[in-house]
């Protein structure tokens, strides 16, 4: 199922391989923007999947990647505004470079049920208030209805998302938020970020 969770650093991915993402696919992709004379400013999201036979590309978005910001950003200690600001400048040539925390992040979705097909909405939601010191929470399909309090509205309606020394720490601590979070029928995969924890 799409979109159900996310963990960064992400496992098997070395600066080699980033390089080569940003030779083949990258740069490629903005060198064709400028000769079809199409000006971009913003964050360009490519979701990329690393296979036996190499780099492959998934999709490219003109926002960034959900759930994958949410674990991303929080491991970012360089100003996000100032780069925002800078990219929408379109100077990135007097960008510094991007400092990162050495923690780990994963981040547990919290789904409606039917989702990913159809599903219902408007289940009061529950249990934010016990949600574990240090596990964030983003919301994504929720509203604050009259008289209700907080219900979902989307298929994916939060993600929790723990941060650790390692890709164990930082799973438990998702799992933790995400079982916390109460609404009719709310599920989550637990298994997100597992692969990461055998290094």
């Amino acid at each position: 199922t799409g979109g159900m969770g996310a963990y960064s650093p992400p496992r098997g991915v070395d600066d080699a391989t980033v390089a080569e993402a940003v030779k083949t696919i990258l740069e490629p992709a903005v060198r064709e923007l400028a000769r079809q004379g199409l000006e971009y400013r913003g964050v360009l999201y490519a979701g990329l999947m690393l296979t036996n036979g190499g780099l492959r590309v998934i999709e490219f978005n003109a926002r960034f990647g959900d759930p994958e910001a949410q674990v991303i950003l929080p491991r970012l200690q360089s100003d996000a505004v100032s780069l925002m600001l800078t990219a929408a400048r379109g100077d990135l040539s007097s960008l510094p470079p991007l400092h990162w925390s050495p923690r780990s992040a994963v981040g547990v979705v919290v789904a409606s049920p039917g989702y990913p097909e159809a599903y219902e909405t408007g289940f009061p939601i529950t249990g934010l208030a016990t949600i574990p010191a240090g596990t964030l929470i983003f919301h994504a399909g929720t509203r604050f209805q009259a008289g209700r309090g907080l219900v979902t509205s989307g298929g994916r309606v939060v993600t929790a998302v723990g941060l650790g020394a390692d890709a164990h720490e930082a799973r438990l601590s998702a799992l933790a938020g995400a079982v916390r979070v109460r609404f009719p029928g709310a599920y989550f995969r637990s298994d997100i970020a597992q692969e990461a924890e055998l290094g």
